[in-house]
């Protein structure tokens, strides 16, 4: 249910809606559709309608499944689905016979404040339930399966119904609970209301001092001890920590940019959603930017972003868990298994080794083959090792809507022929708890890892015998309860700190931090480890040591540093945080004047000293284009004031492109600008006037003298990154001015150019309020006004915006075909409906208006009428297999691009989606005559126009001026001409016309 591109959800649901009369949805067939691992076989546990729409599950020490309800999922947003009165459901799911099928099932907890729930964990006789704005503890004390305590553990959490919101607990190897909340959470308060601070006395408040948006935590199982363990994630769903405290989790892109990925929360780690300095969103141009999106997504050129282990392309990445078991085959134990519902599939991430990092590999566990609708959202283990996967069962994924309300599957994977039987756990004795301890299921470790504890010196000597055991996963499980031993404690940690195997030195390490015995000490061991990553957590372990011993350290630390390793980098980074003056210059003392290769080069480029300034600039001199430009993105990260004698320095010493680089990065408002700086810049802009550095420096130095400029630029160039931006600018200093005088100068063309340059800024509430005034002014040119008009498409403010005027019935009614456009293309369903209500739909041949797209895909249309239809009015602009005329696209195939929402869009509001290639295009020549249509063909001296079925040439050197038009060159009420059945056989028609499938055409 999370995040995937709107425009596939809404196709997937409107696809899906079409064909829902004729697929199978049934139980069966979905169970049959599904491919699973070899050797292990895949069983329906439980469905509807026990329950439905699941979001998250947790299993008990009993092998029940409690699970997540979300029948009232974001229902505003979909005004035709019902709603649970009485809000949704704590199910409990329960197989009473051992046959792997679920046969008893009751309600833990209803209400509405649970209503869509995102996260669920059972641990003992207390249940974690994540609901933004609160994450709840419900405690059974009675054993009765009835909540007799509802407390709230953290509260003020934004993203109320939001994906993005609070996501759920799980309990660590160490003691502790995991969790994390996406970008829209915002922050963190306590029961009583105040804003919770973490260990190191930081705020959990996402405003950049110092988190930005989504956050990952830990804290005790009482809610006390909050530490945030890593931030910038964008919608981090879940994550798990394995048994050596190894944090990992999966996190979300902006939809549509294949940016999904798998992290490793590397301790205090900045990940890059959006600028670490100012916030900015990661499209934003800035230096030595990303050449591919899904990479420039996170920020990963900059210094201070954490790598990413894995990326794995679009989706919605939901529910994962860490698999101990033993049940499931050998590619799956000890790995990440991973809950992917917008790419239908459960799959693991096989983890090795990358330096001080990891890297992953991905094996398919179980996968939905033809039926979509398989959204497997969450994943975790049964008592017994085998696993269970929640089915959300739906048509879409994502996007705050729903398709199908009542239906929802929670399936088992497991040996084939293999019963569910729940082992006997004893938790009275240590060495039946330390048996428990091994459990793959959370809660029966939970509750093996709390008796333990309680044992105190009780338990050492069976713990001893886990602790000497082969298993290196179990022996770090001993570890954290043996360090916790009064008066033994501090041995053991000193014996993991000095253990053969890496992964126990590690969770050595994190141990004595835990305890918070003498870190420096450990870290003293381990500077000069073999393993990488061993490293790694000690530049970690330093982060906060204000002391010369630290610095000498870091120093010997950063001395190891290969020069391409940048998970080390960045473990450095992070170490140095707070103290870079310190710790960089021990380092720069004991490098010498070997510093400067290229491992040097790179901690200076990390660095936040301002000691490293100077040595940036150096860097720069020495440096080719390439590495200049990552060199010169550096100085953004730098708040020490000298920053801006360097560049300046920089500026005014070259005469290439590292004048105008140098310049960029400078801070203007706390800058003296010399006249030899200001001749500098002056030059610059004369080289780059109308381009985009041109926009950023006017920009940048706040050059309001320069205002005319930008909005030449808006006008001549305003589909252009440099249009966009000089209208930015121009609205960021209000000059509303401006563009009223072009758009009340009587020049179209200029009009149309400016209204294009300011439309991506139509959050803005000063760009509204400009659309509004041009499409209230009925003396200004209609297509100027409907283009105002089709501005409001897009931004959910000026979609809402728009439906205001409309409720307030104040849209002008020669413009209510285009506004109804806008709704009726909008992705929110309520914006499609309310829209239908305010403004008349266009109207068939036969008078009356159409009804909404939503209401005509789900019509039925005869086909060959449909291409009767097609003959006598498309046929004269379109051609189907080579027969009609050449003019609009070739619909041959256009079955396989569009869906039959995308079709009645497209012939009800054409203006809404022009294809590419097919613009209409307006010539002026000097004879004062002007030519139109598209563009078939231009050489350097002649250009060829198509208007329908005749074809006009005109010379290059007779043209005065080239407008692209706003307008379809298909006819606005085509629709005029067909009776609404027409209407819908076109549709089916046009459907029909995919690759092979002749019979349609």
């Amino acid at each position: 249910m999370h995040n995937t591109p709107a425009i596939l959800l809404l196709t997937a649901l409107l696809a899906s809606a079409c064909s829902s009369k004729k697929e199978d949805h049934s139980t069966e067939s979905s169970l049959a559709d599904l491919k699973v691992y070899d050797g292990l076989e895949a069983t329906l546990f439980a469905s509807e309608p026990m329950f439905s729409n699941p979001t998250n599950i947790s299993v008990d020490s009993k092998g029940r499944v409690w699970v997540c309800e979300a029948y009232n999922y974001r229902n505003a947003l979909n005004p035709k689905n019902p709603v649970k009165a009485g809000g949704d459901r704590i199910m409990i799911l329960e197989d009473t016979d051992g046959d792997g099928k679920a046969d008893k099932s009751k309600i833990f907890y209803q209400g509405t404040d649970v209503n869509a729930a995102l996260g669920i964990c059972v641990l003992g006789n207390r249940v974690f339930v994540s609901c933004s704005p609160n994450a709840f503890v419900f405690t059974d004390e009675d054993g009765d399966d009835a909540p007799d305590k509802k407390e709230i553990l953290f509260t003020g959490i934004k993203g109320e119904q939001h994906d993005h919101g609070m996501h759920t607990f799980t309990f660590g190897h160490d003691g502790r609970l995991y969790f994390n909340m996406g970008n829209e959470a915002k922050l963190l308060l306590t029961a009583t209301g105040d804003t919770v601070t973490d260990i190191h006395g930081r705020k959990v408040v996402n405003k950049g001092k110092p988190f930005r948006e989504g956050m990952a935590l830990r804290c005790e199982p009482d809610g006390s001890n909050v530490e945030v363990l890593g931030h910038n994630f964008r919608n981090n769903f879940e994550l798990v920590a394995d048994p050596y405290g190894t944090v990992w989790q999966s996190d979300n892109d902006d939809d549509g940019n294949k940016g999904t990925r798998i992290n490793y929360v590397m301790e205090q780690g900045n990940y890059g959603y959006t600028d670490e300095i100012t916030g900015a969103g990661w499209s934003v141009r800035r230096t030595n930017m990303e050449k591919e999106i899904p990479f420039r997504h996170w920020h990963l050129n900059d210094p201070g972003v954490v790598p990413n282990v894995l990326q794995t392309g679009a989706g919605s990445p939901s529910g994962i868990t860490l698999y101990e078991g033993t049940m499931l085959p050998e590619a799956f134990r000890g790995q990440l298994i991973h809950a992917e519902p917008g790419h239908n599939v459960v799959r693991t991430y096989t983890v090795e080794n990358d330096g001080a990092g990891y890297k992953a590999t991905v094996v398919n566990l179980l996968e939905g083959q033809k039926d979509q609708w398989f959204r497997p959202v969450d994943v975790t283990a049964g008592p017994d090792g085998s696993l269970f996967i929640a089915d959300w069962y739906d048509p879409g994924v994502g996007g705050h809507q729903v398709g199908d309300l009542d239906r929802g599957r929670i399936y088992r994977v497991a040996s084939p022929g293999t019963g569910y039987k729940i082992p006997e756990v004893d938790l009275t004795t240590p060495p039946g708890a330390v048996k428990a301890l091994l459990n793959p299921n959370t809660d029966i470790r939970y509750q093996a890892w709390m008796a333990l504890k309680n044992f105190r010196g009780e338990a050492e000597a069976a713990l001893l015998e886990l602790w000497h055991a082969e298993n290196p996963r179990h022996r770090a499980q001993a570890l954290w309860l043996l360090a916790r031993l009064d008066n033994k404690g501090d041995q053991y940690l000193q014996e993991a700190l000095a253990d053969k195997d890496p992964n126990i030195r590690i969770a050595g390490l994190r141990a004595t931090r835990q305890m918070k015995k003498d870190v420096l000490q450990a870290v003293g061991k381990l500077i000069n480890d073999p393993s990488a990553q061993v490293r790694r957590d000690a530049a970690l372990a330093l982060r906060g040591y204000n002391t010369t011993a630290a610095a000498q350290y870091w120093a010997s630390l950063a001395r190891q540093y290969d020069g391409k390793d940048r998970w080390y980098l960045e473990a450095l980074g992070i170490g140095a945080h707070g103290n870079w003056d310190l710790y960089f210059n021990a380092w720069k003392k004991s490098a010498g004047k070997d510093w400067n290769n290229a491992a040097g080069k790179d901690i200076v480029w990390r660095s936040r000293s301002r000691d490293a300034i100077p040595l940036l600039a150096e860097m720069i001199r020495a440096s080719d284009e390439l590495e200049m430009l990552r060199y010169f993105r550096a100085f953004d990260f730098h708040t020490d004031p000298s920053k801006q004698q360097v560049l300046t320095k920089l500026a005014t010493e070259f005469k290439d492109s590292r004048v105008l680089y140098a310049l960029k990065h400078m801070d203007a408002t706390r800058l003296n600008i010399t006249p030899a700086l200001l001749a500098t810049l002056n030059k610059v802009l004369d080289e780059n006037k109308g381009k985009l550095e041109f926009v950023e420096l006017v920009s940048s130095f706040r050059l309001q003298n320069k205002a005319n400029d930008l909005l030449d630029i808006c006008i001549h160039n305003p589909d252009s990154a440099s249009g966009k931006e000089a209208a930015k600018t121009l609205l960021g200093w209000n000059r509303i001015d401006l563009f009223q005088k072009v758009l009340n100068g009587g020049n179209k063309d200029a009009s149309q150019s400016l209204i294009r340059a300011l439309w991506p800024h139509m959050w803005n509430e000063k760009t509204m309020a400009v659309m509004r005034g041009i499409m209230m002014d009925s003396t200004k040119d209609i297509e100027i006004r409907s283009l105002a008009v089709r501005t409001f498409s897009g931004p959910w403010e000026a979609e809402d915006y728009l439906l205001a005027l409309a409720r307030d019935n104040k849209i002008p009614k020669d413009l209510h075909r285009a506004a109804v456009g806008v709704f009726q293309t909008a992705w929110r369903s309520n914006i499609r409906e309310d829209g239908a209500k305010y403004l008349r739909l266009p109207g068939s041949k036969e008078g009356a208006s159409l009804p909404s797209i939503a209401v005509l895909v789900d019509k039925t249309g005869d086909a060959s009428k449909g291409k009767t239809v097609f003959k006598n009015l498309c046929s004269t602009c379109h051609q189907v297999n080579k027969a009609g005329v050449n003019f609009g696209p070739d619909l041959s195939e256009i079955g396989d691009k569009l869906s039959k929402e995308a079709l009645y869009t497209s012939i009800l509001y054409p203006d809404q989606g022009i294809s590419f290639g097919y613009e209409a295009y307006r010539l002026r020549l000097k004879d004062g005559s002007s030519a139109f249509g598209r563009i078939v063909s231009e050489t350097e001296d002649k250009i060829e126009l198509q208007y329908m079925n005749t074809q006009q040439t005109v010379k290059k050197a007779d043209v005065v001026s080239r407008t692209k038009m706003e307008s379809s060159l298909m006819p606005s009420n085509l629709q005029a001409s067909m009776s609404e059945q027409d209407l819908v056989d076109l549709v089916e028609f046009l459907q029909g016309l995919r690759k092979g499938n002749l019979a349609a055409r």
